[in-house]
């Protein structure tokens, strides 16, 4: 399964050709290599979350939802399945020993695990735990 990470996704409202861009190189990329795409299930994220009050406009004007419907359709049209997951951890745990600790992530960029040494970039990591989750809960839905 292709992973988008959420700070793949635009961080600002982006006019909706920009998103449609994205999301028609996504999904083309998924049916290319015949694979299906994991997303982030942000609905809520607005309600859970507490930001300082300078960014709350970031928040507020997120384009994931617009993005997440668009990649959503044309998936549909094409027939790639999409997969949301919990995003709950997925930056915190490493995907070579699949150990869950805060100190993981020593900065917003930087992952390197406590436990194992694995280090890289945070993003990548989550993603690949993003599309991990997507295929063990597809495993579990075909049982």
């Amino acid at each position: 399964m292709l992973a988008a990470s959420s700070r793949s996704s635009p961080t600002c409202r982006e006019p909706p050709a920009h998103n449609h861009v994205i999301a028609k190189k996504l999904v083309g990329k998924a049916k290319d290599t015949r694979s299906g795409i994991a997303l982030e299930d942000l609905q809520g994220i607005r309600e859970r979350v507490t930001v300082r009050k300078a960014q709350r406009a970031d928040l507020h004007s997120w384009g994931f939802h617009q993005l997440r419907t668009f990649v959503t359709y044309k998936a549909a049209l094409a027939g790639v399945p999409v997969r949301l997951v919990d995003p709950r951890n997925t930056s915190r745990t490493c995907p070579g020993c699949g150990h869950l600790d805060k100190r993981n992530r020593p900065t917003r960029d930087e992952f390197c695990c406590v436990l194992c040494g694995l280090a890289g970039p945070a993003d990548y990591f989550a993603a690949i735990n993003i599309g991990r989750r997507a295929v063990c809960h597809a495993a579990d839905d075909a049982a």
